[in-house]
C-alpha cells in the first residue's frame, strides 16, 4: 500500500513539474500604443528612440520600435499610434516598461519652438512600473499615456525641460 501512495505521489510531483515547464514556455503578443492627455501648448514633439520591457522571464526585453518623432497634441481624444508591433514575450509577469527618449524633442508655444531638455536619469528612459501577469496566449494592448500638459515645465527663463508624466495601462 505504501509503495502505491509513494508511486502516485511520484506521478502528480511528475505533472506538476510537467505542466510548470509547459506554461514556462508558452508565450503572450504584446502590442504597446502611445496617447496624450492633452495639453495647452501648440505641439510637443517628443523623440521615441527604443521601448524595452522587463518579464520576469525574461529579464530586459529591447523591442523593436517605431523611433520618430511623435507630436503628442495629435494623439488625443481616442486617437493613438502604435509604437511596438505586436510581440512575442513569455508569459508571466512584466514588471516594467521603459520609454527611450532622443534628444529631438521640443515644444511650440505661440508658434514658436523651444528645445525640451531632458534630465539625465530620463535619458536613461522613463520607467513605468505596472507588475501585470501576461497570461499565455493571450494578446495584449498597452497604452503609453504621455502627460503633455504635466511633461513640459516653463523653467522661468524662457527655456522649457521635459519632466515626462506617463501612465501605462492595459486595453
Amino acid at each position: 500500500m505504501i509503495k502505491k501512495i509513494n508511486l502516485l505521489l511520484c506521478c502528480i510531483v511528475g505533472m506538476m513539474i510537467f505542466s510548470c515547464d509547459e506554461v514556462k514556455n508558452q508565450s503572450s503578443t504584446l502590442k504597446i500604443s502611445l496617447t496624450d492627455t492633452p495639453g495647452v501648448y501648440d505641439h510637443v514633439f517628443v523623440d521615441i528612440t527604443g521601448v524595452e520591457v522587463h518579464t520576469d522571464g525574461g529579464g530586459w526585453q529591447v523591442l523593436p520600435t517605431t523611433t520618430a518623432i511623435y507630436d503628442l497634441n495629435v494623439l488625443r481624444n481616442g486617437v493613438d499610434t502604435t509604437i511596438v508591433n505586436p510581440q512575442l514575450l513569455p508569459a508571466g509577469k512584466i514588471t516594467q516598461v521603459r520609454l527611450i527618449l532622443g534628444d529631438s524633442n521640443t515644444v511650440v508655444v505661440d508658434s514658436v519652438t523651444y528645445p525640451l531638455s531632458l534630465s539625465s536619469q530620463d535619458e536613461t528612459g522613463l520607467k513605468c512600473v505596472l507588475n501585470n501577469v501576461l497570461q499565455p496566449n493571450v494578446s495584449y494592448q498597452l497604452m503609453l499615456d504621455f502627460d503633455a500638459g504635466n511633461s513640459v515645465i516653463e523653467t522661468g527663463n524662457g527655456n522649457y525641460k521635459l519632466k515626462p508624466v506617463v501612465k501605462a495601462f492595459f486595453q
